[in-house]
């Protein structure tokens, strides 16, 4: 939104803001279902600096994440404050842009552990940045960049690529796992892109799976529906991630043909101290038995909660 004139004013600009959260927060009914949405606004003045709108964009931009690190459902002014944190966000950019033909992204591996047997079944892939100058960086320090910037699919699919010629020479017994960004899954040509991926590598199909976030079917679940049943007629399973955090979890099992069900980490972390996450998990797992949908925990890390 872009306000011109007396409305350029602090106080009207907070007073818009904060009518776009409120009336944002109240629920949606769509076909007899109540949708909740919350709302993060970021605002940000034209500078006597300049920069043009870009600039300006950009440092709503960072006013919004700013919103939402404070809890999201509210408003935040871009201020002088959030310079660094803006300079910081086009290094990112600058370097995720340089560093993807560069190979500098490269797939890390975590062991995924059947709990009866407790022998090794296969591997989730995660990315790093082996950045030139700064060592190792955590996705969460450039992932989302990379979403906002577009370069999300360039990113992941260059993981990917490296991942499968790598698992191509491991046992035939072990899969591969690999996420799948909200933004990614919004590509009409996703599956055909998976598709091309497993025959440039030559990995067997049956030995991928690929990981859905629920929150990311939300946006628009025919389109996931399309490419979830174009995958899965080549063979690839399919992982609906972070299992019990959306609003329809139900709806979505019901919808899509998932061949697991991972429950969030976010639960199984507080398993041994609260009681409700210990009520929730074992409500999940007799879903999944009675869907025959089998079930991975995310954040199993001490004997106790593997028991």
């Amino acid at each position: 939104i872009l306000l011109l004139g007396s409305a350029c004013e602090r106080e009207t600009a907070s007073e818009i803001a904060a009518t776009l959260v409120d009336r944002l927060s109240q629920p949606i009914e769509i076909d007899g279902v109540l949708a909740h949405i919350r709302a993060s606004v970021g605002i940000a003045t034209a500078g006597a600096d300049g920069g043009g709108i870009d600039a300006l964009m950009r440092r709503a931009d960072i006013a919004m994440y700013e919103a939402k690190k404070g809890g999201g459902e509210r408003f935040a002014w871009f201020d002088n404050g959030m310079e660094s944190e803006l300079r910081r966000r086009n290094v990112l950019e600058a370097g995720i842009r340089a560093g993807i033909p560069r190979g500098e992204f490269v797939p890390y591996y975590e062991q995924q552990i059947d709990l009866l047997t407790g022998k090794l079944r296969g591997f989730e892939v995660l990315a790093r940045w082996n950045h030139p100058d700064e060592g190792v960086i955590e996705p969460c320090e450039f992932i989302h960049v990379a979403e906002a910037t577009g370069l999300i699919s360039d990113l992941s699919m260059s993981v990917i690529r490296q991942a499968l010629f790598e698992a191509k020479a491991w046992p035939e017994g072990l899969s591969i796992a690999v996420n799948v960004s909200p933004v990614q899954l919004k590509d009409p040509l996703l599956a055909q892109r998976f598709v091309q991926l497993l025959i440039e590598t030559g990995f067997p199909a049956q030995r991928l799976e690929i990981e859905i976030t629920e929150s990311s079917l939300f946006e628009n679940l025919d389109l996931a529906k399309t490419t979830v049943e174009s995958l899965k007629n080549q063979d690839i399973r399919i992982a609906l991630d972070d299992f019990g955090t959306g609003y329809s979890s139900l709806a979505h099992l019901q919808a899509l043909p998932f061949d697991r069900i991972k429950i969030d980490h976010s639960f199984v972390r507080l398993l041994v101290s609260d009681k409700q996450c210990d009520a929730l998990v074992q409500a999940i797992a007799t879903l999944g038995k009675g869907l025959s949908i089998p079930l991975s925990a995310e954040g199993i890390e001490t004997a106790t909660i593997q028991s």
